[in-house]
């Protein structure tokens, strides 16, 4: 009989954390808006879309733009690379 009582009290504590899940709380619900709030957000709305035109666009990113020269950028473009020879090549 115990063992019956044990069994049947286990059960229960397993069981109760799964109906405890089905209980599902209602959403809250925003009381409607007055027309001075309606105003205010749709003035709000226009403001942003005035400042979002107001960004310059930005031009694409190079990343490799320091590693290599553009052309008539660079200084270095008029005068030719030095010449290696093979001392100054660090080469024995």
């Amino acid at each position: 009989m115990r063992v019956l009582r044990a069994a049947a009290l286990l059960s229960v504590l397993l069981a109760s954390p799964v109906f405890a899940q089905g209980i599902k709380p209602s959403a809250p619900t925003d009381p409607p808006k007055g027309p001075g709030e309606l105003e205010t957000e749709k003035n709000t709305s226009e403001a942003y879309k005035r400042s979002l035109r107001n960004i310059p666009d930005k031009p694409p990113a190079d990343p490799w733009g320091g590693a290599r020269a553009i052309d008539g950028s660079s200084s270095n473009s008029t005068t030719p690379p030095p010449k290696r020879t093979k001392a100054s090549s660090g080469t024995n």
